[in-house]
């Protein structure tokens, strides 16, 4: 029985989710701020955190972050802001899924289903090459986390910026839908997120120096999505 924890401040929001959820046989708790987050976190072993974006004290952001540096339970945002920067910002902050309110438990309840399987079934993960890759002159260090442009020098790049590089790099020669790359970065394949892979990719293709009319490692794919072109090779 997964034990869910749900974390708003809205005492009618976490009375109608932890019912729902109990319903559906799952074991639920909630907190309403990052107080009772790390509260239950200390006495009761949580598969999953529901966690509002806008909280009392530390926002869901912050809490994000602070659970991350700990812990890997997968988390599920929820917003009442539709805002693509902070879905981005939740997805680099480590964040598994992203969800507007309102919304229908029912969704939620899928979202949930989907990521507990995902956590649960190493196959739905790509495996990660140990050794460093290089594709036209650059070098990525795929163990340290690490991109260096041919001239040696180091591309910082952000956590769900490496996980859609990881992705399409893998795949190379194969064209990746937003779908898919939401879901081997850890996401749902919800269309919620299309615009952050977009803006993810182009934020890659700026600092890869890959122009996006004449792309020589990462390819638009009209109506499919994206392909990475480039020759790879390792060390």
């Amino acid at each position: 029985m997964p034990h869910i924890l749900i974390v708003d401040d809205d005492v009618e929001i976490r009375k109608l989710l932890k019912d729902f959820l109990l319903r559906r046989g799952f074991h639920a708790s909630v907190a309403e701020d990052g107080r009772g987050v790390l509260a239950t976190l200390e006495v009761s072993d949580i598969d999953l955190i529901v966690l509002d974006l806008m909280l009392p004290g530390k926002s869901g952001l912050e809490l994000c972050q602070d659970i991350r540096a700990k812990s890997k339970i997968p988390i599920i945002m929820l917003t009442a802001v539709a805002d693509t920067a902070d879905r981005i910002v939740g997805l680099e902050l480590g964040a598994d899924d992203y969800l507007t309110k309102p919304f229908d438990p029912r969704e939620l309840l899928a979202r949930i289903r989907a990521v507990l399987r995902r956590r649960q079934d190493p196959q739905l993960a790509a495996p990660s090459p140990t050794r460093d890759l290089i594709f036209a002159g650059w070098k990525f260090d795929v163990e340290r986390r690490r991109l260096r442009d041919p001239s040696g020098v180091r591309v910082e790049l952000t956590r769900a910026e490496f996980n859609v590089l990881m992705a399409l790099v893998q795949a190379r020669g194969r064209v990746l839908s937003r779908e898919q790359l939401i879901e081997r970065c850890g996401g749902d394949t919800s269309h919620s997120f299309d615009r952050s892979i977009d803006i993810l990719v182009s934020r890659l293709r700026r600092k890869l120096d890959d122009d996006p009319r004449a792309p020589s490692m990462i390819e638009t794919v009209r109506g499919g999505g994206y392909q990475f072109v480039a020759e790879i090779s390792s060390e």
